[in-house]
Order: structure tokens, then C-alpha cells, then sequence
């Protein structure tokens, strides 16, 4: 019997990267949007057929993580073997501009859908996209599924909500309820207001001629940066476990803000201090400034492990904004 998945996020970064997994594996995907004036589903466009179409096996259904009933309504619709909640508002920055939206979108929207499941007593398989942000103010070094939460802004207050009534939830009502405290991971497809894809973006731009500064915050934070398609299988793998639990997923490294541009510009033959200013703008009013992964219990539980490197990740990301932007880096190395 083919096996039903609901993705919420579907159309971010990791929803675009697990549908496509999914997919592959034969699985019915169905993921919730929001409505918005224009189309937003770009990530997932190459996937989607007309509904109507025998054989389609992607299906996307308007609804909100602030609607409870709503959430109800597609989970007894829809009867989902698998559900993969990514849905949130992700931005760190932002969430201390919008603070109570990013509570009640990222935190208690994980409880409207833990609730649906409660209420609706269906059959099914829960995995709650945690995060790195969780650990803030680190309390060890490097961090993994024991060190202490210390969470330095709303983003990450919200996620330690959700984090924690996914365990309730789990302990409360045998539930099959996953956390995975997923580590940075990137891809061409990451947002662009996004520290690693504001950086190859406005490269591949410069390069075109169409951009000469680019203008960051702190560039001596640390982050353990991933591949994203390399952790949504991740993912899938926690719901095939016999028994649910929660998974640090990392790659056990950890690199500066200042690194990446040196690997990123270094790649196109180019000096990032020549086009790099500093804004004190888009430093955060509470800094997180080193995170660096231990995913050893999901290398011995779950058989995982990152396949990308740091630097094949920066040139991966820098080769498609390049593509998308038309600049040449063979051409402009040869100059």
C-alpha cells in the first residue's frame, strides 16, 4: 500500500528537498500552503502535476498553523502515515520584530497539529523540525541531545516550546513524535535573506556587474554548516525507527561567517574584503556565537551521516546563483 506523507513547509528549502525524497521512495506527498497574492511554490513547481492527472502523487492543500481547525480538517481528510511539520516563521532576525506572530506560528502551531493528531486519534508518525538556535548561549561544546538549552532569541524560544510539547506529547499520549535539532543546512534553494545565500547570491552578482557591496553583521559567528538535502533524509529515517526519539543532526564541524566568504570568494578568484561592508543593522540584540554539532547518536541509531563537505556545499551554492545570475567564474578567472 502506497504510503501517504503531510509535509508542512512544504514549499521552504527542506520541504522542497523531502517531498522530492519522498517522491522518489513512492510515497502520496500532500503539503500545506498558505494563500498568498502571488504563487510562492517555486521550490516544488518542477514536481507539481494538474490534480487531475492519473498517477499524481503530489497534492497541495491551502491551510495555516494558526488554524486549529483547519489543521484538523486535512489531518481526518487526508489520513497521513507520516506527517513532517517544517512549517514555521524561520528567520532568527526577524523573530525579534515579530515576536508574539513567530510564537504563535513556530510554537503553538506545533501544538495545534500534536492536538489534531490527539483529537482525530489517527494512526501516524510525527517529526517536529527542531533546531541548533535551541542551544543560544552555549553551555557545552560541541552540543548534542543531553547539553542544556539556552535559547537567545524569540525564534528560538518558540522552538524550545515546540521542542518540549513534542516530548509531552510523546510521553503523555504514546505518541511516535520526533524531534530532529537540526544543525544550519543549506542549499541553492535557501532563502535569501539567509547569511549563506545573501553571501553566493551577491557574489554570483558582482560577477554579473549587477551588484558591487554587500552588507553583513557579525562575521565571526560559528555555525556547523550542513547540506540540506543531505538532512531531510535524515528525517525520513527517525520515522522509520522502531521507537521515536530525538536526533542532534550535524556534520561535527563548525566554520566562521568570515570562512565562508574566504571559501565562497576564494572559489571565484576574488577578495571578499574588497566588497564587503559591515552594517550594525543585522547584528542580533542577543548573538549566538559558536555551534558546532555532536550526530554521533544518529550515526549509531539511525545509519546517517552528512555526505557533502563545507567546501563542496559553498561551491554547490555558488555554481547555481553563477547560473542564475549568468555570470561565468571560468571566464572571470581568466581575466
Amino acid at each position: 500500500m502506497t504510503k501517504k506523507a503531510l509535509i508542512t513547509g512544504i514549499t521552504g528549502q527542506d520541504g522542497s528537498y523531502l517531498t522530492e525524497l519522498l517522491l522518489e521512495k513512492g510515497y502520496e506527498v500532500h503539503g500545506i500552503i498558505r494563500r498568498s497574492s502571488s504563487f510562492n511554490t517555486d521550490r516544488i513547481d518542477h514536481l507539481y502535476n494538474d490534480p487531475h492527472i492519473e498517477g499524481t502523487r503530489l497534492f497541495l492543500h491551502y491551510g495555516d498553523l494558526s488554524d486549529s481547525s483547519n489543521v484538523s480538517r486535512l489531518l481526518e481528510k487526508i489520513v497521513p502515515d507520516e506527517i513532517y511539520h517544517l512549517g514555521a516563521q524561520s528567520h532568527v532576525r526577524v523573530s525579534f520584530d515579530t515576536p508574539e506572530y513567530t510564537g504563535d506560528v513556530t510554537g503553538l502551531g506545533t501544538l495545534r497539529l500534536l492536538d489534531a493528531i490527539k483529537d482525530t486519534q489517527i494512526n501516524t508518525k510525527f517529526y517536529q523540525a527542531s533546531s541548533s538556535e535551541l542551544y543560544g548561549k552555549v553551555q557545552e561544546v560541541p552540543q548534542k541531545e543531553t547539553t542544556p538549552f539556552y535559547p537567545r532569541s524569540p525564534y528560538a524560544v518558540a522552538k524550545l516550546y515546540a521542542y518540549w510539547i513534542t516530548v509531552n506529547y510523546r510521553e503523555s499520549y504514546n505518541m511516535f513524535a520526533c524531534n530532529g535539532i537540526l544543525f544550519n543546512h543549506e542549499s541553492p534553494r535557501r532563502g535569501e535573506t539567509f547569511v549563506t545565500r545573501k553571501i553566493t547570491k551577491a557574489l554570483a552578482r558582482i560577477l554579473a556587474g549587477k551588484q558591487d557591496k554587500l552588507f553583513l553583521g557579525n562575521l565571526d559567528s560559528k555555525r556547523d554548516w550542513g547540506y540540506a538535502k543531505d538532512y531531510v533524509e535524515a528525517m525520513w529515517m527517525m520515522l522509520q525507527q522502531d521507537h521515536p526519539d530525538d536526533y542532534v543532526i550535524a556534520t561535527g564541524e563548525t566554520y566562521s561567517i568570515r570562512e565562508f566568504l574566504d571559501e565562497a570568494f576564494g572559489y571565484a578568484g576574488l577578495d571578499w574584503n574588497k566588497y564587503v561592508k559591515i552594517d550594525p543593522r543585522y547584528f542580533r540584540p542577543a548573538e549566538v556565537d559558536l555551534l558546532i554539532g555532536d550526530p554521533t547518536k544518529a550515526r549509531q541509531k539511525l545509519g546517517w551521516e552528512p555526505k557533502v563537505s563545507f567546501k563542496e556545499l559553498v561551491r554547490i551554492m555558488v555554481d547555481a546563483d553563477l547560473k542564475a545570475e549568468g555570470a561565468n567564474i571560468e571566464r572571470v578567472k581568466a581575466i
